[in-house]
């Protein structure tokens, strides 16, 4: 069984501590900043032994080096992005898997964001973590590759189980859902959810990790008809 703990840093980061209590492995997901993943793991008796990125930006390998020193782990993340990142053991991309004790997860190159972004999906236990790529209600900018390319990475989340668990790196849920109104404002579902995420953030909660199942109904990024369409409205949301 794996426990994942939600880590705040900086100003609307998320970083991931998941734990596998059988053979005591501990995995940090792009860690922004050491410190609070330091503590959380001191605090709970959990070893830190490995840290995985998606990609090369400094708000998901801040931590890196630190965190290494202090733990002794190694550090895996995308060989397309290696010479961005200097703390890098292992190089992964498409097809390759990591593992957390007997947990495996299968490495997914998703560029868009970063040309070298990679998702690690954990298929038998129903979890993702994707980084900048696709986000409660969002997806990533497209700061390094193009909306086909984005188009074709939610195409690719969306035909996973609806009950996956979807763990992004922000909270950028409230902003998100606020424009995918004005954009299917006859969306019930949209509507419903976000009565929940208004009221979970007035009471200071977050709002992820969400599901394949939520996004397909309420993500106007994943419900795009094309690439096309997929542009105009990350275009429409940049400019807001």
């Amino acid at each position: 069984m794996l426990e994942v703990v939600r880590i705040p840093a900086l100003s609307d980061n998320y970083i991931w501590l998941m734990h596998d209590a059988k053979s005591g492995d501990t995995v940090v997901i792009d860690p922004a900043v050491a410190d609070p993943v330091l503590e959380a793991a001191q605090a709970r008796g959990w070893r830190i032994s490995q840290i995985w990125n998606t990609h090369w930006h400094g708000d998901h390998i801040g931590g890196n080096a630190a965190i290494k020193a202090a733990a002794g782990c190694t550090v895996t993340g995308p060989a397309a992005e290696a010479e961005r990142i200097d703390t890098l053991d292992r190089l992964v991309g498409e097809g390759d898997s990591v593992r957390i004790g007997d947990h495996v997860a299968q490495v997914m190159a998703m560029p868009a964001h970063t040309a070298g972004h990679i998702v690690y999906h954990l298929a038998d236990d129903r979890i993702a973590f994707v980084g900048d790529t696709l986000f409660a209600m969002g997806c990533g900018r497209l700061f390094e590759g193009t909306a086909a390319q984005m188009f074709a990475n939610m195409q690719r989340l969306a035909a996973m189980p609806d009950d996956t668990q979807i763990y992004c790196a922000h909270e950028y849920t409230l902003s998100n859902g606020r424009f995918a109104l004005g954009v299917e404002p006859d969306n019930a579902a949209l509507h419903q959810r976000m009565e929940q995420v208004e009221a979970a953030r007035a009471r200071g909660e977050a709002t992820v990790p969400t599901s394949i199942g939520a996004e397909r109904r309420t993500n106007i990024f994943m419900r795009a008809r094309d690439a096309e369409q997929l542009a105009e409205r990350r275009a429409a949301k940049d400019a807001a």
